[in-house]
C-alpha cells in the first residue's frame, strides 16, 4: 500500500525531466498536471507541478478533507518539478496545490495544466478522465494540411456558445447539442467555419470567457472535454472548420489562478510597471520568460493537437505589441532600444507563429491588431509576426461610421469606403463585423443604421454586400443574420423568433 511519506517512482521520464530542467518542453501538458497511472499495484492519480519558487507543496482535496499534511509532494529536480502519487483516485476528483510560496505565504492553487475545473463558483481543478474520444476527421484532417487558406474561400461564423441557443427552460446546450446544431445552420448559410469565443475555463460569465483561469480545461458549463472532441469531430465531418479565441495577453488576479503562483511572478512579469494590465485589472504574462514562453505555447499546441481545431484568433494583440498601450507617460519603461515596443513579447508570437505552423501544417492563426505595427502578417523570416490574417479593424470603424450616417450627408464622407485601398496589400485581412461591435450601448448593426424601419434594413444589408464584395475573408458575429434591434446579451439566447420575420 502505498503511504502518503513513501516516495513511488516517477511517472515523468527522464528525457521529459531534462526538458522541464532547461524549461524548453515543447508540450508541458503531457507531463504536468493531474494523470491516472500504478505504483505498487495501485491505481491512482499522479500529480505533477512546476513550482521552482516553492518552499513545500502538497496536493489537496476532498480525498484527504483538504489537509496539506496529508499528502506532501516530492521535488524531482532542482529547477522546480514536484510530483506526487495518490491511490484510490478516480475521474472527477477535486484538487488543488497547497503551495508554501517563496514568500512564505500559504496558497490555495488550482492546477495550471488541469484539464477540467469546477464551473464557477467552484474553484477546484478536477481529475480528467483519459480521452476515449474516437475522432472520424482524418478525410478532414488529411485535406486541411494541402489547403492554402490563404487563397480558399474563408466565411466565418463567431458564436458565443452560451447565448447561441439554449434550452427552454434557458439551460445551456451540451457541446454535442450545439455541435448539430451549429453544423446545420452553417451548412444552411454557406459559412466554412466556426470561430468560438473563449471557451477555456473562467470564473466570470460576463466576461464572455477572456479571463482565463483554466488554460488547458474547456469550460465544464457545457460538458466535458470529450463531448467538446465530439462537437469539433461532427463540424469537421460536416465540412465546417473551428477556430478557437486565444488569450495569451493577460490572466486574472484571482488568488487561486496564476497570480504569484510559488510566491515570485513565475506567470506575471516581475516589473510593477508592466505586470498589471490597466484597462481589465488582469496581469500582463512575462514573455522574457522561457517557462511562460512554454506554458503559452505549449497550450496553443494542446488545442490543436488535442482537441483538432484548425486555427487561434490571438486576441489583443496591441496589448502585447506596445509597452504604453493604455499607459501614460511615467507609467512605463522604454524598451533596451529606447522605444515603446514590447521586444519579448513580439519574439513570443514570432516563436508561437513558427511553432505552431511547422507542428500543424494546414492550421490558420489570426490576430486582433488594432494599430498600425508593420508586418502582422509577414514572415518572421521577413521580420514579420507570422499571423496568417490580421482582422481589419479600421475597415469595420470606417463602413460603419460611413453608413450610420444619413445618406444625404454621405457624400462629405466617400473617403470611409475608399480609404482601405491606401492600405489593402499591406496585409492578409478578415473584415470583421464581430461581437464587440453590438454591445456597450453601441447598438446592434440595424440599431446602428439611419431612416425608417425599411431603409435600416436596406442600409444593413448594404453593409452586408460592401463586405461581402471586399478583398479578404469574412467574419460575421452570430445573430447578424437575423438583424436583432437589441444589443447582444450574453445572458440570454439569440432572438429566433425574428428569423421568421419578413
Amino acid at each position: 500500500m502505498v503511504s502518503p511519506m513513501s516516495a513511488p517512482a516517477s511517472l515523468i521520464g527522464e528525457p521529459d525531466l531534462l526538458l522541464l530542467d532547461e524549461v524548453a518542453h515543447p508540450r508541458p501538458w503531457q507531463v504536468l498536471g493531474a494523470r491516472a497511472g500504478q505504483s505498487a499495484g495501485q491505481a491512482g492519480v499522479f500529480f505533477s507541478l512546476w513550482a521552482p519558487g516553492a518552499r513545500r507543496v502538497s496536493v489537496v482535496g476532498d480525498f484527504c478533507a483538504w489537509d496539506a499534511r496529508r499528502w506532501p509532494m516530492r521535488r524531482l529536480t532542482g529547477a522546480g518539478v514536484w510530483e506526487r502519487f495518490v491511490p484510490g483516485l478516480e475521474a472527477g476528483a477535486r484538487y488543488k496545490f497547497s503551495v508554501l510560496g517563496a514568500d512564505r505565504r500559504r496558497r490555495l492553487k488550482a492546477d495550471p495544466f488541469g484539464r477540467a475545473m469546477d464551473h464557477t463558483p467552484g474553484t477546484s481543478s478536477r481529475v480528467a478522465a483519459p480521452s476515449r474520444h474516437r475522432w472520424r476527421d482524418g478525410s478532414w484532417m488529411e485535406r486541411r494540411g494541402g489547403i492554402d487558406w490563404q487563397r480558399a474561400p474563408m466565411n466565418i461564423y463567431e458564436v458565443h456558445l452560451g447565448s447561441w441557443r439554449r434550452r427552454r427552460d434557458g439551460s445551456w446546450l451540451t457541446y454535442p447539442e450545439l455541435g448539430r446544431r451549429l453544423a446545420e445552420h452553417c451548412r444552411r448559410l454557406g459559412f466554412t467555419h466556426v470561430e468560438l469565443m473563449p471557451i477555456a475555463e473562467h470564473p466570470y460569465d460576463g466576461s464572455w470567457g477572456y479571463q482565463v483561469t483554466g488554460f488547458h480545461a474547456p469550460t465544464s458549463r457545457f460538458g466535458t472535454p470529450d463531448q467538446l472532441r465530439a462537437m469539433v469531430d461532427h463540424l469537421h465531418r460536416s465540412g465546417i472548420g473551428v477556430v478557437l479565441d486565444w488569450v495569451p495577453a493577460h490572466f486574472p488576479q484571482d488568488d487561486y489562478a496564476l497570480s504569484r503562483f510559488d510566491g515570485t511572478p513565475l506567470y506575471e512579469d516581475p516589473d510593477p510597471r508592466r505586470a498589471a494590465h490597466p484597462d481589465w485589472g488582469t496581469f500582463v504574462f512575462d514573455y522574457a520568460s522561457p517557462w511562460v514562453r512554454s506554458f503559452l505555447t505549449g497550450n496553443a499546441l494542446y488545442w490543436l493537437e488535442e482537441f483538432h481545431v484548425d486555427g487561434l484568433r490571438v486576441d489583443a494583440v496591441a496589448s502585447m505589441l506596445y509597452l504604453d498601450y493604455s499607459r501614460k507617460a511615467g507609467e512605463w519603461k522604454p524598451n533596451r532600444l529606447g522605444g515603446n515596443q514590447n521586444l519579448e513579447a513580439i519574439d513570443f508570437i514570432r516563436q508561437l507563429n513558427v511553432t505552431t505552423h511547422r507542428a500543424m501544417p494546414g492550421i490558420v492563426t489570426a490576430a486582433e491588431e488594432s494599430t498600425a505595427f508593420p508586418a502582422v502578417s509577414g514572415s518572421p523570416a521577413e521580420g514579420g509576426l507570422g499571423f496568417d490574417f490580421k482582422w481589419d479593424m479600421g475597415w469595420m470603424h470606417d463602413t460603419l461610421e460611413y453608413f450610420a450616417r444619413d445618406p444625404s450627408y454621405r457624400r462629405y464622407h466617400h473617403r470611409r469606403l475608399t480609404f482601405r485601398g491606401m492600405y489593402l496589400g499591406g496585409e492578409r485581412w478578415i473584415l470583421p463585423l464581430s461581437h464587440d461591435e453590438v454591445v456597450h450601448e453601441k447598438q446592434s448593426l440595424l440599431g446602428k443604421m439611419p431612416g425608417s424601419e425599411k431603409q435600416r434594413f436596406a442600409n444593413l444589408r448594404s453593409v452586408l454586400v460592401n463586405q461581402a464584395g471586399q478583398p479578404g475573408k469574412k467574419l460575421l458575429f452570430m445573430g447578424t443574420e437575423l438583424a436583432p434591434r437589441g444589443e447582444w446579451d450574453h445572458d440570454l439566447q439569440l432572438p429566433w423568433r425574428s428569423a421568421a420575420d419578413p
